[in-house]
C-alpha cells in the first residue's frame, strides 16, 4: 500500500470515529418541516400557516421523543432561515418553572426591538411547559396577550391538560402520538446508511419495539449498539443495550402467574430484575404492552389490566418495585388456582 493510499485509509478511520463520537439524535436532526416524520398531517398544516406568514401560537402535546421539539426549531428555520438563533428563545420549563422565568427571560426576550426587522416577530419556545406552576401560567397568559403583535409562542408539554384553559384557547393545539414502527424503521434505516452499519431485520424489529414509539430513544439505540463494535447489529445486541426484555419473556411470565405457577412467575421476574437489571417501571411498560398479545377473556383481560395499574400507580408512588411486581404476580396465580 502506498503512502497516500495509507493516509487515505487513516482519514476514513478519523472520519469514522469522529462520526461515532456525534451524538446522532442532533446529528440527524431533521432540519426541515417535510423532513419530519411520522405527523405529515401535523407538518402539512404547520406549513401553510408558515407559508401565509400567518404563525399562530402553537401547543404542542404528545410524549417524549416524538418531534415537538423537532418541529419548533424546524419551523423557526423555515421563516428566519440562517438568522435563527436571534429570533428564537428556547427554555425548559421544568428547570425554569417559576414566575420569575416569565417576568424576566421571556418578557425581556419579548421586549426586544424590532425597528428595521423584517420578520415582525420573534418565536419563543418554551419546552415542557406543563411543569410550569399555575402561577406563573397565569402570568405567561398575560404575557402571552401583551406582545402578541411581535412574539409568537410554541408550548410544547406531554399532558395538555396541565396546560390552563387560557393558554390553550389562545393557542393552534397539535397532539403528537407515538411514532408508528414503520416511521422508526424509515429514519433507523437512513441513520444505519449514512453510518454505514448493518441491521438486521430481527434488530430493526427490537429497536422499534424498546422505542415504543420514541425516536430519540430509537436512534440512541442504535448508536449504542453501534459504540460496542460489532459489525452487525441484531435484536440480541439491541435488547441487551436498551436493558429491554423481550415481549416473549414478558409473555412467558404472566402466562406462568395466570397458570397458577407462582414460583416460576417469580423467577422470570427475578431473571428480569436482578439478572439483567431492568427497572421494575420498565417491566411494567411491557407488561401493559403485551396485553392484548396474551389473547385472554375479556374479564380476565380486564382484571390483568385492574392488576398492571395498581401495581403501576404504587411504583410511581414510590413503592418497593420487586414488591408490588411479586404481588401483582400472586394475585393472578391465586386467580388462576380459582
Amino acid at each position: 500500500m502506498s503512502e497516500a493510499d495509507a493516509d487515505a485509509v487513516d482519514d476514513a478511520a478519523d472520519d469514522q470515529v469522529a462520526s461515532r463520537d456525534d451524538v446522532w439524535v442532533e446529528k440527524y436532526r431533521p432540519q426541515r418541516l417535510e423532513d419530519v416524520v411520522g405527523h405529515e398531517t401535523i407538518t402539512e398544516r404547520i406549513q401553510q400557516y408558515v407559508a401565509g406568514d400567518d404563525l399562530p401560537n402553537l401547543l404542542f402535546a404528545g410524549p417524549a421523543g416524538v418531534g415537538k421539539t423537532t418541529t419548533a426549531v424546524a419551523i423557526a428555520k423555515e421563516i428566519y432561515g440562517d438568522d435563527w438563533r436571534e429570533h428564537f428563545l428556547e427554555l425548559n420549563a421544568s428547570d425554569q418553572r417559576g414566575i420569575d422565568v416569565v417576568r424576566g427571560r421571556i418578557k425581556d426576550f419579548a421586549r426586544t426591538s424590532f425597528s428595521g426587522d423584517s420578520y415582525g416577530f420573534r418565536i419563543i419556545f418554551l419546552d415542557e411547559a406543563d411543569a410550569l406552576t399555575s402561577d406563573a401560567q397565569s402570568a405567561l397568559r398575560r404575557t402571552m396577550e401583551q406582545f402578541s403583535n411581535n412574539t409568537r409562542f410554541i408550548l410544547s408539554c406531554n399532558y395538555s391538560s396541565r396546560i390552563i384553559d387560557p393558554i390553550q384557547s389562545r393557542c393552534a393545539v397539535f397532539r403528537f402520538p407515538p411514532l408508528s414502527d414503520e416511521a422508526i424503521r424509515e429514519q433507523i434505516e437512513i441513520v444505519a446508511a449514512e453510518e454505514d452499519i448493518t441491521v438486521e431485520d430481527s434488530g430493526y424489529d427490537a429497536i422499534a419495539y424498546a422505542a415504543d414509539g420514541d425516536m430519540r430513544r430509537a436512534i440512541n439505540a442504535l448508536q449504542a449498539a453501534a459504540a460496542t463494535g460489532q459489525t452487525v447489529v441484531d435484536e440480541e445486541a439491541v435488547y441487551e443495550i436498551t436493558s429491554t426484555a423481550r415481549p416473549e419473556e414478558v409473555l412467558e411470565m404472566v402466562e406462568h402467574a395466570i397458570d397458577g405457577d407462582f414460583l416460576a412467575a417469580r423467577a422470570d421476574l427475578e431473571s428480569l430484575l436482578i439478572d439483567r437489571g431492568i427497572a421494575g417501571g420498565d417491566v411494567i411498560d411491557q407488561l401493559h404492552r403485551s396485553v392484548w398479545d396474551l389473547e385472554l377473556e375479556e374479564q380476565a383481560t380486564v382484571r390483568l389490566m385492574d392488576r398492571i395499574g395498581e401495581a403501576e400507580y404504587r411504583i410511581v408512588e414510590g413503592a418497593d418495585e420487586r414488591i408490588q411486581l411479586e404481588a401483582m404476580l400472586a394475585g393472578l396465580a391465586l386467580e388462576g388456582e380459582e
